[in-house]
């Protein structure tokens, strides 16, 4: 299939095609009418209008079965016979068109057998029941798949209908979208027979849908074309600019990019590499692009050198070859043969220029490689097909590239979007995120997410509208909000509350750019209108022990309350008389090992030995006193705990400290900050052993990641 990419309706030079190791010239469409007029040959011949598809198959499959071609077409030519397309030729050229372009792409036997008969339970009077009967159940779905819903049933949510019936088609089997990327490019091919303005909608879609579709499969021999020809439609100024651009270079005295190949030939075959070096003109869109980029073109921007090898390492011995005798564009690197793009995509990327400024942008791949790099999963084959080595992963379970994280991301979330109107919108903004990433749950599963993704997508993809109870997560074993940005790579924790009754924040919505996320919040807000998303934890209304007032304090006990009598618990080794007071920068306890500060009135200040103001005053000459502890386990301590913000978590957490016996003394709560909170205790607790219980029990409250012994920075007395 040619990848040229002219305005059917706009004459003008083509972009000459992406090399092949064999090239075919466009077929005339007349001439397949002609032929297909002529009617089916007889029984068991082939007739002489699928021919070139029949070349084509045989080129990519040699041992195929072609009686099912023979057959669909005998069914196909026959349905649509009388019919005619508004270019003037027989409606039979229009599938036999899709179908050729999928014959050079490699698609197998069944593919083309759904293709040639893609509209006739559409147009004609053959039903899907015969279409099954005479074909097989994969045959009938891949109809079924691509045929389109009526308006009379469906108005105008038809399209946007039908779009979603093809795409729940395709998470089952991929073949489907195959086959409509090749009916939309040949429709394109002759849109200029159209009205103005059905070009400009049947082309903003194909640029909306249809395109990053083709790109997300990897089928990149139909989307540079179809990139093309709506170019022509929606820009025809720039269009047109780009095709005189084309035309003044391809009459240059000098070729660069030719000098640039016959260079790296000389090199490869000094080393003794066996490598095809190839120009790859650039399309239309690529080369708009690349003018915009860089303002005036050199001769070698207009295209792109292809080098193809055999074996996975030979392109890497291309590749030090080429660094090591020409001059590279270190910048310019890019490794997506150990790191494939989400699209099945693999080749290395580099550079080389010269000394006159010219410089050559360089690919190097297998011929295997390449021929993925064009078609993408159509070059895969039958999905159903017992599955190859390469297919297999190690615990014997079937790797299916032909169900991206991208395409189960996108089923999931139009089961949430019912309206329409809202999946349509939903779809584009879903496309328009070109680029994935990865990233890792700590147990080792991966999810796939779009590149700019935060932890609230994370979170509503690993949980979906659980996700709701989502608390906060830590990054790479740090914590982090959940509006963080995730990167390719990263490890994720999500920290989930144990609340059913919990609500995602309306905030959530500014950091969710999965669709799943942004309707999962949308469909909760929606029907709780009265809701704002959970409050911060100093904003708790809950009935329960130990409410605070508004200012985030808890009272002091009442004056007429027994005073605790922090240092009864510790002596002075020297002066057992001697007034002790517990130090409030580290709240020591009973089994802590401890020391002593003499002050002001002869009382001694106890610390933790730990303690940072035990290291001031000694550095400033202050002498310790020994001091031990008595027989009482009575203690007080001061405690810190850093949680999220959510509805009644100071209440949950007051009374969890009051279930193992603490008695709260004093607490302040801080006021949030980036959902965070940081609260502050002085509990007063009957035996110091009961230390690490209460801090459990508090680690243990929904919301709460962290608790621990206070450590303020006291100044020294």
């Amino acid at each position: 299939m040619s990848a040229e990419a002219t305005n059917p309706a706009t004459p003008g030079p083509v972009v000459p095609a992406a090399p092949r190791r064999r090239s075919r010239p466009r077929i005339d469409l007349r001439r397949l009418g002609r032929a297909a007029l002529l009617g089916p040959a007889s029984r068991g011949r082939l007739p002489d209008a699928i021919g070139h598809v029949v070349e084509s198959h045989r080129f990519h499959h040699p041992d195929a079965d072609l009686e099912p071609l023979r057959r669909a077409y005998v069914l196909a030519e026959s349905s649509h016979r009388g019919q005619m397309r508004k270019s003037g030729e027989p409606y039979i050229t229009h599938p036999l068109a899709v179908t050729l372009i999928l014959a050079e792409l490699g698609a197998e036997t069944t593919t083309l057998t759904a293709s040639l008969l893609h509209d006739t339970v559409e147009d004609t009077d053959v039903t899907l029941d015969q279409v099954g009967d005479e074909f097989g159940a994969e045959v009938r779905y891949l109809v079924d798949g691509v045929t389109k819903l009526e308006k009379v049933d469906y108005g105008a949510a038809a399209e946007p209908e039908t779009f979603r019936k093809m795409l729940v088609a395709t998470g089952n089997d991929v073949r489907v979208m195959s086959i409509k990327l090749a009916d939309r490019l040949h429709n394109m091919r002759t849109l200029g027979v159209m009205r103005p303005e059905k070009q400009e909608r049947i082309a903003k879609v194909t640029r909306d849908v249809l395109i990053p579709l083709a790109e997300r499969l990897g089928v990149q021999a139909l989307k540079t074309e179809l990139e093309d020809l709506v170019f022509a439609i929606l820009h025809p100024e720039e269009y047109e600019y780009t095709r005189e651009l084309i035309v003044d270079n391809a009459s240059r005295a000098d070729d660069p990019l030719a000098e640039f190949a016959d260079a790296m030939r000389a090199v490869l075959r000094d080393a003794d590499i066996q490598a095809e070096v190839l120009i790859r003109p650039r399309h239309f869109v690529s080369l708009h692009r690349t003018a915009r980029k860089r303002g005036r073109l050199r001769g070698s921007d207009f295209g792109r050198l292809l080098v193809l090898v055999n074996e996975d390492a030979d392109c890497y011995a291309v590749l030090g070859e080429l660094h090591t005798c020409m001059t590279p564009v270190v910048s310019e690197f890019k490794d997506f043969i150990a790191v494939p793009k989400f699209n099945l995509y693999q080749s290395l990327h580099t550079a080389v220029a010269r000394d006159d400024g010219q410089v050559a942008e360089v690919l190097i791949r297998t011929h295997q490689m390449h021929k993925v790099a064009e078609a993408g999963v159509v070059a895969l084959g039958n999905p159903y097909a017992p599955p190859s080595e390469e297919q297999t992963a190690p615990d014997g379970e079937r790797v299916d590239p032909t169900r991206p994280g991208w395409l189960s991301r996108l089923l999931d979330w139009q089961e949430a979007a019912p309206d329409p109107d809202t999946f349509w919108s939903t779809l584009r903004e879903d496309l328009a995120q070109d680029r994935e990433i990865t990233v890792f749950r700590p147990d080792g599963g991966a999810l796939g997410l779009p590149d700019g993704a935060t932890c609230v997508d994370a979170a509503y993809a690993q949980y979906g509208e659980d996700a709701h109870a989502c608390l906060g997560a830590r990054v790479n074993g740090r914590l982090a909000t959940l509006s963080t940005v995730l990167r390719d790579g990263d490890t994720v924790q999500l920290l989930m509350g144990q609340d059913p009754a919990s609500e995602p924040s309306r905030e959530w919505l500014e950091h969710a750019h999965t669709p799943a996320a942004r309707i999962a919040i949308q469909r909760w807000l929606a029907a709780h209108p009265g809701a704002d998303g959970p409050a911060a934890a100093t904003d708790d209304t809950n009935t329960g022990p130990a409410q605070p007032p508004s200012d985030g304090t808890v009272p002091r006990p009442a004056p007429d309350a027994p005073a605790p009598r922090p240092g009864a618990a510790i002596t002075v080794v020297d002066r057992p008389d001697a007034g002790v007071r517990l130090a409030g920068c580290c709240t020591p306890v009973p089994a802590d090992e401890v020391t002593g500060f003499a002050v002001r009135g002869g009382v001694v200040t106890v610390h933790r030995v730990e303690c940072a103001a035990v290291e001031r005053m000694t550095e400033a000459g202050r002498a310790a006193v020994d001091v031990r502890w008595g027989d009482t386990t009575e203690c007080r301590v001061t405690l810190f705990a850093e949680s999220f913000g959510r509805p009644h978590l100071l209440a949950d957490l007051t009374e969890a400290m009051a279930l193992e016996g603490a008695e709260i003394v004093s607490a302040t709560v801080e006021p949030p900050s980036q959902q965070r909170v940081r609260h502050t205790y002085t509990v007063q607790l009957p035996d110091a052993a009961h230390l690490p219980t209460l801090i459990r029990a508090m680690r243990n409250v929904p919301g709460v990641y962290d608790v621990g012994r206070a450590h303020h920075q006291a100044q020294p007395f």
